[in-house]
């Protein structure tokens, strides 16, 4: 993170505090300290002593800062707009009119944590260090619309967002009518969630790779090149915030508040006009950790769990099929 953004959330928080509680005396120092130990993953130790405070009153400051910043979600971390096309499908032809319905991209992350004795073994991920499972929606302003964290690493994405959809407290913004998502292979291509093909290469990497359905490659080419939005937005997140590549010594509550302030001030920040997004843009590395299907060609789709699903896979099966010929069929003819 640099000065830059630094003084912007500054006077974000400054703000929020003048306006909701008629104080902001000592916000600067208090944001400073909070910044240094998410922007740098400083322990509240090492901040005691570069600020000549208490451990104690770091961590109080710290916790006092992120509370407030998490009170700005409502503010900052809105639903994805479903009535205008995005500009980045609608002034590209590779994705117009093709994607015109999509409104964003989900995909999880995982933020590693710290956990007690008793849960390690429900949090413990493959590289055997815990952490926790972070189901995310973003635009193609590499914006958070949406975000749940807090998740066992045992429950598969796919189950997140199950849990996510059924139980109104998470307040999951549903595709209304023909609008969708894009997803990975981890999640099925069901109606609101448009999927890649199984059993064909799929990401960006595999493109120089021939071979296969051509129709169905290109297809799975424009559909892993528009959802790369998530990639690149973790990895902007994930640059600015050095905690969510750490361990965080917190309560496992207070690691999931961390996580969602941090995605506040990165909507915030992408909103500024004055940050230059391409000092801190690039790709996260964590397709290799993230996904239930290793290996760049994909598997089976997963089985429906009810009737009612397994018709919404077939109907979005037909609907993808009718893109890729669409697609195949204008390449052909220019």
């Amino acid at each position: 993170m640099n000065s830059d953004e630094e003084t912007a959330i500054i006077v974000l928080v400054m703000d929020y505090f003048y306006r909701k509680i008629r104080s902001a005396s000592r916000v600067p120092r208090q944001v400073m300290m909070f910044l240094i130990v998410v922007g740098h993953c400083d322990s509240t130790r090492r901040s005691g002593y570069e600020w000549r405070h208490s451990t104690e009153t770091v961590s109080r400051h710290f916790n006092n800062i992120c509370s407030h910043i998490v009170g700005l979600a409502p503010q900052l971390i809105g639903p994805p707009d479903f009535d205008n096309i995005p500009p980045v499908i609608a002034n590209n032809s590779r994705y117009f009119p093709y994607f015109r319905d999509c409104v964003g991209a989900i995909d999880g992350t995982h933020i590693p944590c710290i956990v007690d004795a008793h849960l390690q073994a429900a949090y413990r991920n493959r590289k055997g260090y815990m952490s926790q499972n972070v189901l995310t929606v973003v635009d193609f302003d590499l914006k958070f619309t949406y975000l749940v964290a807090g998740w066992e690493r045992l429950v598969h994405d796919s189950r997140v967002l199950r849990y996510a959809m059924s139980d109104p407290a998470f307040s999951f913004p549903t595709p209304p009518g023909e609008k969708y998502f894009l997803v990975d292979s981890g999640y099925a291509n069901r109606r609101g969630f448009l999927a890649p093909y199984r059993g064909t290469n799929y990401h960006l990497r595999d493109r120089r790779r021939l071979g296969g359905d051509r129709k169905k490659e290109l297809f799975n080419y424009r559909h892993a090149s528009l959802r790369n939005a998530v990639e690149r937005t973790f990895g902007i997140w994930k640059s600015r915030f050095r905690i969510l590549r750490g361990v965080s010594h917190y309560p496992l509550r207070t690691q999931r508040d961390i996580i969602i302030a941090c995605a506040v001030l990165h909507n915030f920040l992408m909103m500024s006009p004055d940050i230059d997004v391409s000092l801190t843009a690039e790709e996260d590395d964590h397709d290799e950790d993230d996904m239930e299907q290793g290996g760049d060609t994909i598997g089976q789709d997963a089985a429906p769990s009810t009737q009612q699903d397994e018709g919404h896979q077939t109907e979005m099966g037909r609907f993808r099929d009718a893109l890729t010929e669409s697609m195949w069929a204008y390449r052909n003819q220019n």
